[in-house]
C-alpha cells in the first residue's frame, strides 16, 4: 500500500474531484439509497455524495490508514457517513448496497476480477454500479517519460521489474470481467480527457501525489529528483500552453452496471 499524504492528495486532486461530479448523476440517486463509494481517498467526494442521500447511508471504504483517519476526523461526524478501512479487492460486504460507486482509484489495483465480485457480492439484486477509472491508454505520454527514466543507468536499479503497474484496461477486457462477476453491462465506455494543470508545480504536485506505484520504489532522499526528471521529461515534448496551463491527456474507462 502506498503511503498516502492526504493533504498533500487534497491540495493537488482538482481533476478527480471534476470527474467525479461529472459521473455522480449516473447513480440516479433518490435520496434515500445506502452507497459504498470504494478507494474514498480524502473523503470529499464520498462526503458530497452523502450530501445527497439525506435519508440513506454512505460508507467509504479505502486501504490507506491515513486517508480513512483523515476522512473520519473531516467527515465523520455525519450520521449517515462513515469511513471504514478495507482492501477495496477483498470488499467485506454483502447484499447491503443499492449504489457502488468509484472514481478515479480502481486502476490502482491489479485484481479487477476480485473487485468486480466483490461489487456482485455487496449490491442488492437490481443494485447499480457506477466506476470510472484510467483505461488503455491513460496518460501515455508520462507513461512514456517514465519507462525512459526507468530504463536509464541512473534509476534502473530501483526497478527490477518492467511493465505498467497501474490496471488501464480496455472496455472489452472490462465487458468480460462484468459478465464474469454476474454483473449486467448498462454502459461500457472509453473516451479521452484532458487533465489541465498549474504549471509545473502543478504538474509535479499531480505526479507526487498520483504516480506513487512509481515514485515509491525511489528512495526518500532521491525521490524529489525522480519527480523532478518525470516533470522534466514530460514538459520537454509539451511545454506549457501560453497562459501557464500544462495539459496531459488521459483516457477515462467509465462503467454502469447492474446486479440482475
Amino acid at each position: 500500500m502506498p503511503c498516502w499524504d492526504p493533504q498533500d492528495y487534497g491540495r493537488n486532486a482538482r481533476a478527480q474531484a471534476t470527474w467525479a461530479d461529472e459521473v455522480i448523476p449516473l447513480l440516479e440517486l433518490a435520496g434515500d439509497e445506502v452507497l459504498l463509494d470504494l478507494g474514498s481517498g480524502d473523503g470529499r467526494v464520498t462526503a458530497a455524495i452523502a450530501g445527497r442521500i439525506p435519508e440513506g447511508h454512505v460508507v467509504g471504504l479505502d486501504a490507506s490508514p491515513a486517508m480513512v483517519i483523515h476522512a473520519r476526523a473531516k467527515y465523520g461526524r455525519r450520521p449517515t457517513l462513515e469511513f471504514v478501512l478495507a482492501d477495496m479487492q477483498a470488499i467485506p460486504f454483502r447484499a447491503g448496497f443499492d449504489r457502488i460507486f468509484s472514481n478515479a482509484a480502481l486502476h490502482w489495483a491489479p485484481g479487477q476480477g476480485r473487485i468486480l465480485n466483490g461489487i456482485a457480492r455487496a449490491l442488492r439484486p437490481g443494485g447499480r454500479a457506477v466506476l470510472q477509472m484510467g483505461g488503455a491508454g491513460n496518460a501515455a505520454p508520462i507513461l512514456r517519460v517514465l519507462e525512459d527514466l526507468i530504463a536509464s543507468d541512473r534509476w534502473k536499479p530501483f526497478f527490477p521489474k518492467q511493465g505498467l503497474r497501474y490496471a488501464f484496461l480496455d472496455g472489452k477486457t472490462y465487458r468480460d470481467l462484468l459478465a464474469g462477476a454476474g454483473l449486467e453491462p448498462v454502459e461500457v465506455s472509453m473516451y479521452p480527457k484532458t487533465m489541465v494543470q498549474q504549471g509545473r508545480d502543478g504538474l509535479a504536485g499531480w505526479v507526487r501525489t498520483t504516480w506513487l506505484l512509481y515514485t515509491e520504489d525511489v528512495p526518500v532522499e532521491q525521490r524529489d529528483a525522480f519527480i523532478d526528471a518525470i516533470v522534466d521529461g514530460y514538459l520537454a515534448d509539451h511545454p506549457p500552453e501560453p497562459d501557464g496551463t500544462v495539459r496531459v491527456p488521459m483516457v477515462r474507462l467509465q462503467i454502469v452496471a447492474v446486479r440482475p
